[in-house]
């Protein structure tokens, strides 16, 4: 009796269609059961948002070189969570997020959709990576997809802890071109946005939203600065935002001192 394949939920949020997930795809059916249950257009920025007001659909979709996945009218949270409660014969072992066109280091984790179905994997109990190919110009996935396989075999022989995701964010590079795998924290990047004001046909005001990113005075263990210096940049993830060191400062303010007050009296 052979053992059996490792079970493996492929998502994003750059559409089910885009070239990323095909990649995935390719370089970890080498290794697992793979199926993908993706976004059925581009959801990028959606960042957790799931969708309560209206049905979700799923439809069966044929992808380049045969491959089938199942396309949502949702968000990226949406599709791990029906992928693994409703559409899915079993349970995954393990979620991969992307591969996502443009880096999620910095400030983009907290906008990210790519990082969010990841973190949907670990609320329903799932180990779980974020994978992204650091450019917007010219990706070549392939030496992604080489660095998805090692990353998600690593955590399959090893596991994760519990409520912790792995954010892997890639160099746009040839594979000998790499110059390794390294553990970092979330650094400070962000996007400086713009707002261009226009006028529509019929005379109403909108806004199109531009910027570019902003790179920070970043730590020599931080994700974008290893990135921008040709090396993979793997960080641990956990979604729980309390603030720790700040607890007790914060139990000292008289108001929060647990005791019953009278609303009135402190208007």
């Amino acid at each position: 009796m052979t053992d059996q394949l490792p079970f493996i939920l492929l998502t994003n949020d750059d559409g089910i269609n885009a070239p990323g997930i095909t990649a995935l795809y390719k370089a970890l059916d080498q290794i697992a059961d793979v199926a993908i249950v993706a976004p059925d257009r581009e959801m990028s920025a959606a960042g957790h948002a799931i969708t309560l007001s209206d049905p979700l659909r799923v439809t069966d979709v044929e992808l380049e070189g045969g491959i089938t996945g199942y396309a949502v009218n949702g968000t990226p949270a949406d599709c791990v969570k029906i992928a693994a409660r409703a559409v899915l014969s079993r349970k995954p072992d393990l979620v991969a997020s992307g591969i996502n066109l443009g880096s999620n280091t910095g400030i983009n984790v907290i906008y990210s959709g790519t990082v969010s179905a990841a973190t949907e994997g670990i609320i329903l109990g799932i180990p779980s990576v974020a994978l992204s190919l650091a450019t917007y110009h010219d990706p070549d996935f392939a030496p992604a997809g080489e660095v998805a396989k090692m990353v998600v075999t690593a955590v399959l022989e090893n596991g994760l802890p519990e409520n912790t995701l792995l954010n892997v964010n890639i160099p746009p590079l040839p594979a000998d071109q790499l110059k390794g795998i390294v553990v970092t924290k979330q650094g400070k990047a962000f996007y400086n946005e713009k707002f261009d004001k226009r006028v529509d046909p019929r005379n109403r005001t909108y806004y199109w939203m531009s910027g570019e990113r902003k790179s920070m005075e970043e730590d020599e263990d931080s994700d974008e600065r290893m990135v921008q210096e040709g090396y993979v940049s793997v960080t641990p993830v956990y979604y729980d935002l309390t603030h720790y060191n700040f607890l007790d400062n914060l139990k000292s303010w008289p108001l929060f001192n647990g005791e019953k007050f009278d609303v009135r009296e402190r208007s």
